[in-house]
């Protein structure tokens, strides 16, 4: 069973961030016409991470199966992951930190990555309730800790701010 550890640690929003504008230029070459986002945890500062990079690819309908060949080749797929018309998941566990690249078409019901990491950094209620819950799986299970983000989020869905 994989275990979940968070921390605050500067150096990982550092390293994070410096990887983020690394690969964006790297994505941005393949597909020069997606909308790069660092999203997740390290785009939100002085939140709980587990130190890994999380990237939003948005393009448009049009530019979704070319997008899903150009990150192919440079991404490993995440087979563990949802695969549809309008979403991907690519990953690379090699680096560090670990990355992982969602590709969404802009406007589908799976484009809500960068409004998550919008609401968290402008309601700090919000970030300290989701840095809460990850305290709460410090050392847990992986598997529920993943359960219990979901609801969070979708819970954050039905908010206001979304």
């Amino acid at each position: 069973m994989e275990l979940v550890s968070f921390s605050n640690n500067s150096l990982l929003f550092v390293k994070a961030e410096k990887s983020f504008l690394i690969h964006r230029k790297l994505i941005k070459g393949l597909l020069p016409e997606a909308d790069v986002q660092h999203v997740g945890s390290t785009a939100i500062t002085n939140s709980l991470t587990k130190g890994d990079l999380d990237i939003q690819v948005r393009v448009i309908p049009e530019q979704f199966e070319k997008a899903v060949k150009a990150l192919t080749s440079v991404f490993e797929l995440n087979e563990g992951s949802t695969k549809t018309d309008l979403f991907r998941a690519f990953k690379n566990d090699s680096i560090d930190p670990p990355l992982g690249v969602q590709l969404t078409i802009i406007d589908s019901e799976f484009d809500f990555f960068w409004k998550f990491r919008d609401i968290l950094l402008l309601n700090d209620k919000y970030r300290v309730e989701y840095d809460n819950l990850k305290r709460k799986f410090e050392g847990k299970g992986m598997d529920d800790y993943m359960e219990c983000k979901n609801k969070f989020f979708e819970k954050l869905m039905h908010s206001p701010e979304f």
